[in-house]
């Protein structure tokens, strides 16, 4: 979807990734690693991004080698909160075929996003799901999801008993994901209404 927007599977995934980690810089190399894309296809999109404003190249020392080049997005662009908010969409909107693929892979009694669909970096964990799960067919979606989305995502599987007994419990981790920045997607344990 986003590289049909954005014009290119390489623009896509350099968005994705300085909207995902936007306090990261990162070298041309370790960039091309991690995307999976070659230097050359990206040093073209660096430069369009970088004369477009939204992506900024900083050179650093590092000891008696050449100066390095770093590349981090310029929080500070205009149209950089517009753009970050149709990423986390985008993100969102690849999970819905997620999601649709879990009716089939078991008993989904809950369904939570947190953490990089609700741009809450301090959730430890992207997705909540409670229920009975086909552990195989649940790690099939999940890889296409990760496909989509360009990265890992984080996934909390937990049974009826045990998140009942973590929510009786008072669980930190249960807690903050409850009470923290999430889209219930799925409640068919009523928890909205026992909190």
């Amino acid at each position: 979807m986003l590289n049909t927007l954005f014009g290119s599977a390489a623009r896509a995934k350099l968005l994705n990734y300085f909207m995902l980690y936007p306090d990261k810089s990162q070298t041309l190399p370790l960039l091309a690693r991690e995307l999976e894309t070659p230097s050359t296809t990206l040093r073209k999109e660096l430069s369009n991004l970088i004369s477009f404003g939204l992506v900024l190249e900083e050179k650093k020392s590092s000891g008696q080698k050449a100066d390095k080049k770093y590349y981090r997005v310029n929080p500070v662009f205009i149209l950089y909160p517009e753009i970050k908010a149709l990423f986390i969409k985008a993100q969102i909107l690849s999970s819905e075929r997620f999601i649709k693929g879990l009716d089939g892979a078991g008993q989904i009694k809950f369904l939570a996003l947190t953490g990089l669909f609700t741009n809450y970096p301090e959730a430890q964990t992207d997705i909540l799901l409670v229920g009975k799960i086909r552990r195989p067919m649940f790690l099939k979606l999940l890889k296409e999801l990760e496909a989509d989305l360009g990265r890992e995502v984080n996934y909390t599987l937990l049974s009826e008993i045990e998140f009942n007994y973590r929510r009786d419990v008072m669980d930190i981790f249960l807690y903050n994901i409850l009470e923290g920045k999430t889209i219930v997607l799925r409640d068919n344990l009523l928890i909205n209404k026992s909190l």
